[in-house]
Parts: C-alpha cells; structure tokens; sequence
C-alpha cells in the first residue's frame, strides 16, 4: 500500500471499499487509547484524592457502563454507510444532524489537544533529564510541534493506514507498560488508601462518583460519534451485527481500561500533583527514558490520529464545502493553537474535569435519543436520502422542517442543559446537584430527560 491521502469524506461509502472487519475495532481502539492522554485519566482519580482500590473500581465499572452504552453506536454508521454524525440525521434531520457534528468536534478537539498536551510534555521532561537540563517552554513547544505534526500525517493518510498504525501503537505501548510496571514496582503501594483531607468534593462517595464519571464513563462515551467512523467501512452483508457489537464493547473494555488503570499505576508509584507526565519521567530510571520518548510519540500518533481523523470528517460534514483534507488540517491547527494558548493558563485538574463532564452531557443527550430512534423506535435508514445537505439539495425523508426534526434537536438541548445542571465538579456544581446533596447526577439526569422529551414532542407531534 503506497503511502496518498484518502479523500474519502462523510460521502456514502460505496460497497467495493467496504472490506474492513469488525476486528478492526480491536486495532483501532486497543491501540490509539494505549496512550499519554489516556492515562492521565488514572492519574486524575488518584488526584481527586481516591486511594488505589477505590481508583480501580471507579474506572472498571465508568467503562463498563459506557462501553456497554455505546458499543450499539457502531451500527448506526455500519447500516447507514456513512459517519455518525450523518446517520444521525435519520432522527435529527439532514441539518438537525449538524447537532452531532458539533458535539464530535468539541470531543475531538479536546482529545487532540489532550493528547498533545501530555505527549509534548513527556517529550520535553524525557529530553531535559537525559540532556540533564532543565525543561524549558522552547522544548515543551516543539515536543507540542512533533506530536501535531506527526498526528496530522496519519489523519490524512486516513482509515486504513491508521489501522495499520494502530496495529504496531498496541504492542509497543503494551511494552513499555510491562517495563515501566518493572521499573516502578518498587515505589507502588497496593494499599495505597488515598488522602480523605484532598478528596476532590470533599467525602467519600461524590468523589468516588466523579472518578466513575471523568475516569470510566465519559471515555466511551467520548467514542459516541466516532464509531461509525470505522464502522462505515465494515461489509453489511458479510458480517453481522452481533459481530459489530461485541467487537466494540471488547474494543471500549479493553482501549480504555488498561491505560487508565495504568496510569492510576503510576500516580500511586510517582505522584506529581501538577502534570501525570512529569511524575512519570522524574521518577523512572535512566534505562526507561529513551523507551519512554519514543513510545510517547508513538501512542500520541495513535490517539491523536483517530480523533483528527474524526475530527476532520464532523467539519466536512458541518461545511460540505471543504474537502476532508482542508477539514483536518484547519481542526488540526485550532487545537494545536489550544494547546499552546491553554498551556500556562489553566489549572490541569479543573480543566479536563469541567470539559470532560460538560462535553459528556451533551456527548448523552445526543446518543440516547439516537439509540432511542434507531433502536426503539426503528426509524428507517435511507443512505440516499441521508447526504441530501452534503450534496447541497433539499427534500428526502429525513428533511422534516426545513431540515430540521425540531423534537429531536430540542430534546437534545434541553436534555444537555439538565445533564449540565446536574455536574459536581471540583469546581462547579449544578443546581440540580445540589438537590442530591452535591452528587453528580449528570450523565443519567442527560440521557433520561432527553428521551423523555424527545418521545413527548414527537407523540405531541404526530
């Protein structure tokens, strides 16, 4: 396969190109979450203050959940041929689905910026202790450089050469996970109670629950619009839906628990309160630095391709105009430029916190009314009729009111606002919180009233 940029976008994806399988999800979520920018998640849990314990039953059961939850998504794009966002104008309309486009790049975008931020960090300490220098704001920006412009590569060379990556990112980082687990093991203490005076909400079980949300849930639930994305290319004549299914929930499981539980790993053995990076290069031996950086870079290029990947295909379907390759390297340029901005600016631990919890209300909203429609409700899945604003025409099933199912878009909006009522965070809590004594009820508060008022407005409707 030579190296070209695909320039497939959220266009209907043709049969003849519909050769991928269902164990590509395997590949393609196991090997980009083996990454930097997951792993703080872990770090994050023991931040709030959890002991080891409590930070591993919060993320194993947040990612069950989640993957349990979103593991359905993947069949929405494999039926309709086509990215998420787009199938979800079935229910949202052709332009009501700009909903999902919008939500999917927000995620994105955060991921992206995440994933740069941890990568450029890492990339910076690692080269200040083996250089023994101290890390400057010149070598953290071009750490922030190599990564994005790595990241960009493998975005526009596109699904299967990301698969293809994904497929050595797995290995490597399961690598450097076994020598690192070696390296610290000394320094760890399984019994690691964690510090009730630093508890991220103050007790014991708001704590916990924020962990489950920000460390479990939200990481599938941040996949939501991003599965059909890969799904698109799976045969729906050759493989079946129970196969599509499992194979995301194994992906989720999987992706998502081992580097977050790795990284709680880490934070228990080589705490830094300031940067799950720096405790992790200060702390490791000199043997592990030059493993450490080049893996850094290779499981940035994982993560962070897959989300720019995304990323670039929800402005294409948000300004049809513009050709996949354009998308991508203009998202890739914002959230590089967030990154660099946000760098010296803002408090890490209440930064991800408030972005995770408030983009995972509206990441809910979205997909339960979607998997309502699709599911419940078994709303027809026309691919014609589906790219009607992509191809800058009018009318279809899916055209409603001018392009809009009004119900559904306002379902969303209302469900996303008492999702967002509902967050306790480290610092913000909802007013809806408050009336459960400053537990997060966010994510159920999201998906329940969404649905509610979703099916309410249609019945109204008819």
């Amino acid at each position: 396969m030579s190296p070209s940029f695909e320039i497939q976008g959220v266009d209907t994806v043709p049969s003849s190109e519909r050769t991928g399988k269902p164990s590509s999800f395997l590949s393609i979520f196991v090997g980009s979450n083996l990454s930097l920018s997951v792993m703080v998640f872990g770090w994050l849990s023991i931040l709030y203050g959890l002991g080891w314990w409590q930070s591993v039953s919060a993320i194993v059961v947040g990612t069950f959940i989640g993957s349990i939850f979103v593991c359905f998504s993947s069949l929405l794009g494999w039926r309709a041929s086509t990215n998420n966002s787009v199938a979800s104008g079935a229910f949202f309309g052709v332009k009501g689905r700009l909903v999902a486009s919008f939500v999917g790049l927000l995620l994105c975008i955060q991921y992206v910026a995440l994933t740069d931020w941890t990568g450029g960090e890492t990339i910076s300490a690692g080269w200040a202790r083996i250089t023994k220098n101290e890390s400057s704001d010149l070598t953290t920006a071009i750490g922030f450089s190599v990564i994005a412009l790595s990241i960009v590569v493998f975005a526009l060379l596109g699904y299967r050469w990301i698969v293809r990556l994904n497929n050595f990112v797995a290995p490597a980082m399961l690598i450097l996970i076994v020598l690192t687990i070696i390296a610290l093991w000394g320094s760890f203490d399984p019994s690691y109670a964690g510090d009730p005076e630093v508890y991220a909400l103050g007790t014991f079980w708001p704590t916990w629950l924020l962990a489950t949300l920000t460390c479990g849930l939200a990481g599938p639930l941040s996949y939501a619009t991003q599965t059909g994305d890969w799904a698109r290319y799976i045969s729906e004549t050759t493989h079946s839906a129970r196969d599509i299914v499992k194979n995301t929930f194994i992906a989720l499981m999987i992706g998502l628990t081992i580097p977050t539980l790795f990284g709680a790993f880490v934070a228990v053995a080589a705490f830094d309160e300031n940067s799950f990076a720096a405790g992790y290069v200060a702390n490791s031996p000199q043997w592990l630095l030059i493993p450490l950086l080049l893996v850094a870079v290779i499981g940035s290029l994982g993560q962070g391709s897959i989300n720019l990947y995304s990323m670039g295909l929800d402005l294409d379907a948000i300004l049809p105009r513009l050709t996949r390759i354009q998308s991508t390297v203009l998202v890739a340029l914002v959230s590089t430029l967030l990154v660099f901005l946000g760098k010296f600016v803002y408090d890490a631990e209440a930064a991800v916190t408030n972005s995770v919890l408030f983009l995972t209300c509206l990441a809910t909203a979205w997909i339960s009314i979607t998997l309502f429609a699709f599911m419940a409700q078994k709303v027809e899945i026309s691919q014609e009729s589906l790219q009607v604003f992509n191809r800058q025409t009018t009318g279809g099933i899916y055209w409603f009111n001018n392009g809009w199912n009004l119900p559904a878009v306002f379902a969303w909006l209302i469900g996303s606002i008492i999702g967002i009522f509902g967050i306790s965070s480290v610092d913000y809590v909802g007013p809806l919180s408050n009336a459960f004594n400053t537990v997060d009820v966010s994510i159920p508060a999201a998906a329940i009233s969404s649905v509610i008022c979703y099916w309410t407005l249609s019945k109204f409707k008819k």
